[in-house]
């Protein structure tokens, strides 16, 4: 049996401590409030106006309900600002297929120069999804569209819950967005339980790259709590300025797995991810576990698709009790991600990563290694804890994986790095 640490167990009381407080502050009956039922158009008109219009007469210790219809939402929408409000999805927001209308008009979130479809957020926020409440972004279009090309200028986001604290959604199911399909930015103190979120091409040729399942940006204290992801690109990923952010009995199919960063992206600012947790997480097919990416040391371009040079710190991850099904790459670290996946220096980024540990990994995976830690020379990895003894990580033959592939690592504990890596820029952490 592995000892866990008395300051993780602390931590990990205290994570539930705070979700039940959040269900128990969100799920007393509404008294004396301000209801407002968003009547849908049923001819296929937009319904964006009327959801709007809901929210600014109950967005203020109101109630807002959707129906069990189909809402069309065809403009974008900015509902932020709402205070102590309930609101209960029992139907469906379609957004439409009018991709020049939201190329041309969706709203900058704040970060990386993306931009979104709704703008959402406030304070004691209690959005209610009732297992089938169902956000559905048309998300073919917009992989066919794409066609494999990386954060396309303002192709939006499903949604960005903005300025989001004190909050609990629940319930919800998020279905081919457009994009990311939720950020969490300048946020905290929120729980985000029993999600759904799957976007996938019905075009095998097509990917359906960008699909985040959810990002944090400038956000505290955040937990996720029975999520399954189903996408193509990262299941969760913590980014700039992230802290306290939480994972726990949550399963990613396809996909990278969930990813710290990319971070880095800014010359010369500071930016820092610290205090990530992820217990009892299964994964199904995806790339990796978990993996770390920062960019080089080297500014090539402008964000999205170009940046580096940015410093800070990631440090303090645990992830625990971790089941693998045919995953690639369990865990990796890069420091190489350059304009464009381009050629990067993979010893240049003085972005530093320290203190992760990893315990009670088991499953399958598709090959050797178990890690791939291609960290900066300019700033070695620290202090990296993979404990091997409680490890059963297995090949498709039977055979043990064993394999820990290193660079630049500088304090390694509970295992010993037995090769070298490819030292080459890599979109997913991989060679």
């Amino acid at each position: 049996m592995q000892l866990i640490s008395y300051s993780l167990i602390r931590k990990y009381i205290i994570s539930l401590c705070i979700i039940t407080s959040f269900t128990e502050a969100h799920s007393r009956p509404s008294h004396h409030r301000q209801t407002c039922v968003v009547k849908p158009s049923r001819d296929g008109s937009d319904d964006s106006p009327a959801i709007v219009n809901a929210f600014e007469r109950c967005g203020e210790n109101g109630r807002v309900i959707f129906l069990n219809e189909t809402y069309n939402v065809h403009k974008v929408m900015n509902t932020s600002g709402l205070s102590n409000v309930e609101v209960d999805l029992h139907g469906t927001l379609l957004w439409g297929t009018n991709i020049s209308y939201f190329l041309n008009n969706s709203l900058p979130m704040g970060y990386q120069n993306q931009s979104t479809a709704w703008i959402f957020g406030g304070r004691n926020i209690h959005f209610r999804g009732h297992g089938y409440g169902t956000f559905d972004g048309n998300g073919q279009v917009w992989y066919d569209f794409i066609n494999g090309r990386s954060n396309y200028p303002r192709r939006p986001h499903q949604v960005t819950f903005w300025e989001t604290h004190d909050s609990v959604f629940e319930g919800l199911r998020f279905v081919q967005s457009q994009m990311w399909t939720m950020t969490l930015i300048h946020s905290s103190n929120t729980l985000l339980e029993n999600i759904y979120v799957k976007s996938v091409s019905t075009n095998p040729k097509i990917s359906t790259v960008n699909t985040d399942g959810a990002d944090t940006i400038y956000a505290d204290n955040i937990t996720f709590k029975n999520w399954q992801v189903t996408n193509g690109d990262d299941g969760i990923s913590p980014k700039a300025n992230s802290t306290n952010i939480s994972v726990y009995n949550s399963t990613f199919i396809g996909g990278s797995g969930l990813a710290l960063g990319s971070i880095g992206q800014y010359d010369g600012v500071f930016e820092t991810i610290e205090n990530f947790t992820a217990v009892d997480c299964s994964f199904e097919n995806t790339i990796h576990a978990l993996y770390v990416k920062t960019w080089t040391g080297d500014r090539v371009g402008y964000p999205p698709n170009g940046g580096g040079g940015g410093i800070g710190y990631i440090k303090n991850i645990h992830v625990l009790n971790t089941t693998l099904t045919s995953v690639r790459l369990p865990f990796s670290i890069t420091q190489c991600t350059s304009f464009s996946a381009l050629e990067g220096n993979c010893s240049s980024s003085k972005f530093q990563v320290k203190d992760i540990t990893i315990r009670n990994m088991y499953g399958t995976a598709d090959e050797d290694p178990v890690s791939l830690l291609q960290c900066s020379a300019e700033a070695p990895c620290r202090n990296i804890e993979l404990d091997d003894t409680s490890f059963d990580i297995r090949l498709a033959n039977g055979t043990m994986e064993k394999g820990y592939n290193c660079g630049n690592v500088v304090g390694v504990v509970g295992f010993n790095c037995t090769g070298t890596t490819c030292n080459k820029a890599s979109p997913d952490g991989t060679c």
